[in-house]
């Protein structure tokens, strides 16, 4: 392997794992259970099952059922995964940690165009995510508080912000 292979793998893996940190701190600073360690293994774990039958010349006409059947494992197989993170509240069937379930879902892809050397496509939908996660629970507790202000109605209100 020459050196200029070894250094597109490591920078394909370490922008997978940057990314995927970024969005576990996330998570972990609103005190949720998936953080900054799952993230960051779940996006170098996609990477290096992309890397696997993803050649490093960027020909990515050479096997490209293998590489769809990949992206099916790990798309689908990430699911438990997340699956793991929801819990259900005892009280009125509230449920927690879909925002942290779709993250490790979301993290996953990130590993995966990583690791396809998607880099561009990658940093883009992350400065997506980051908006969403960083302002989306102000644009829902905005909503929220607007609808409670003209009258409170069914159903508003009442679920956890997560």
């Amino acid at each position: 392997m020459i050196a200029g292979d070894l250094w597109t793998i490591a920078l394909r893996l370490g922008i997978a794992v940057l990314i995927g940190a970024a969005i576990g701190a996330e998570r972990h600073l609103r005190g949720q259970p998936a953080g900054l360690r799952t993230h960051a293994v779940v996006a170098l774990a996609a990477a290096l099952a992309v890397l696997v039958c993803v050649p490093l010349n960027g020909d990515v006409s050479i096997h490209p059922d293998a590489q769809s059947r990949v992206l099916q494992g790990i798309l689908t197989g990430i699911g438990f995964l997340g699956a793991g993170v929801i819990l259900h509240g005892a009280r009125r069937g509230a449920i927690y940690g879909l925002t942290s379930a779709a993250g490790i879902w979301i993290t996953a892809v990130f590993g995966a165009l990583c690791g396809h050397g998607r880099i561009d496509v990658a940093l883009i939908g992350f400065a997506f995510v980051l908006l969403v996660l960083f302002f989306g629970a102000r644009v829902e507790n905005a909503i929220a508080a607007r609808l409670h202000k003209n009258g409170p109605s069914e159903g508003h209100g009442s679920e956890p912000r997560h």
